[in-house]
């Protein structure tokens, strides 16, 4: 995937270079070459001749004031025969300037008429020809009537513009498809319905991943979810996660950083599993006095959440019921349990101040998700693979032996489990022989 996504990039820099390639070789031909010629010949020839004139107005000037002072001499000496011969010849010199001055002035005066009258033709320099040229044509419009070929260097940049344009949407839509067709996509931090669209799954990989393999080797660690991990070991865990390559064995040592990687994931959530638009429903369940209510509301609660969500918080709890049953080894009793696990499941979608949080709505939180623990096969009836996929080592499969033959599959459609509701219902949960104190603690 990565190779053939490399290769259209590739191909879409190298048809861009070509045709920057174009470009530039047409800029070169049509605009900096005849402007070089301008720069380079026309107006240094243009200063030559005007340095050239202010030569010549001076040796006019001169040959002038050297004849009239051979005049005013001639004047007052006594032999005027020599004198005026004298100044007939520099007046001679002098008019021979004159006229050398003159010629020069016409000849700028034609250059710089000439120069102005092709101004426009200058400006075309500045926006290149299009007139096809024959083959070997030195040019600029030497074979060309510059008045006859079109200005257009906007629109060579234009057209450069719009065919790189062009190449960049044919290649866009093929980029897009690769990308959207790609398995291997981050999860942390992802929304959790976009996940499991571009992976194809119904449980989040990093949520299975974890589960497995602490089913595998870390139901009986002591202080689970509670001792922190190692930090090196917490991030690499978290990045072999995200590129949805893990190796089982390194971590099978380590199960405080696998139970590290699942809270992190489930917190890192941009909504909680348990989702911000029934938070208040969560929390008004909570605060009912009778248990029985309470647990009739949590629910009701539970049946509205989205699909994925509910899948996924079902795998979850069920996970969590499983490893309480190892508490004597572990500590982790559904107090324990969601304690440390109850704010990476739900949290308000716009926290307060911390100290809030810590006092009456985190209690209120830990209380829920310790009646969902305690009560999982009530709320989440039925048999789970925690092994989904059978990428993590032997199948594991786990029977609480919940006695509700009336209830539907978890898997049953939403609308279908809302028919099912009222013939789900116990009259009384007190009569399922599954009620625990819920103040109860360790």
């Amino acid at each position: 995937m990565s190779l053939k996504m490399l290769r259209l990039c590739g191909e879409a820099e190298d048809k861009l270079a070509q045709e920057l390639i174009h470009f530039e070789l047409q800029l070169e031909r049509d605009v900096i070459e005849p402007l070089f010629v301008l720069a380079e010949v026309e107006i240094p020839n243009i200063q030559k001749q005007r340095k050239h004139l202010a030569k010549l107005v001076l040796d006019m000037d001169s040959s002038r004031t050297r004849w009239q002072q051979s005049v005013k001499s001639s004047g007052l000496a006594s032999n005027l025969q020599p004198s005026g011969a004298k100044a007939d010849a520099l007046r001679e010199e002098m008019e021979e300037a004159a006229n050398r001055v003159e010629i020069c002035r016409d000849q700028l005066s034609a250059d710089m008429y000439n120069f102005v009258a092709k101004e426009v033709d200058y400006a075309n320099y500045f926006q290149t020809v299009s007139a096809t040229h024959p083959q070997g044509c030195p040019c600029p419009w030497q074979c060309c009537d510059p008045r006859a070929v079109s200005p257009q260097l906007i629109e060579v940049q234009a057209e450069y513009h719009r065919k790189s344009l062009a190449l960049l949407q044919n290649f866009l839509p093929q980029i897009k498809a690769q990308q959207e067709a790609w398995m291997e996509k981050p999860s942390f931090g992802k929304p959790l319905e976009e996940h499991l669209a571009v992976s194809g799954r119904e449980i989040a990989f990093p949520v299975e991943a974890c589960v497995t393999m602490l089913l595998e080797c870390g139901m009986q660690e002591e202080g689970l979810f509670r001792v922190a991990p190692s930090a090196s070991k917490l991030k690499k865990l978290k990045a072999a996660l995200d590129c949805c390559v893990v190796d089982v064995q390194e971590y099978s040592a380590d199960p405080h950083a696998i139970a590290g990687a699942l809270k992190s994931y489930l917190r890192e959530l941009p909504e909680p599993l348990m989702t911000f638009e029934l938070y208040e429903e969560w929390i008004q369940a909570s605060n009912i006095p009778e248990q029985e209510k309470r647990l009739q509301a949590l629910w009701n609660a539970c049946e509205k959440l989205p699909k994925a969500n509910y899948n996924n918080i079902r795998y979850v709890i069920k996970f969590l019921a499983k490893l309480t049953e190892y508490q004597d080894m572990n500590k982790m009793t559904p107090s324990n349990v969601a304690i440390v696990l109850g704010p990476n499941l739900l949290w308000p979608q716009a926290e307060g101040n911390m100290t809030e949080m810590m006092t009456t709505l985190s209690l209120q939180i830990v209380g829920i998700i310790e009646l969902l623990i305690q009560h999982a096969d009530w709320f989440f009836p039925g048999d789970i693979e925690f092994n989904v996929t059978g990428n993590y080592g032997s199948p594991l499969h786990v029977n609480h032996n919940a006695n509700y033959s009336s209830m539907p599959s978890p898997d049953m459609e939403h609308g279908e489990r809302r028919q099912h509701e009222q013939a789900r219902r116990p009259l009384s949960v007190a009569t399922d022989n599954m009620m625990l104190e819920f103040y109860k603690k360790d």
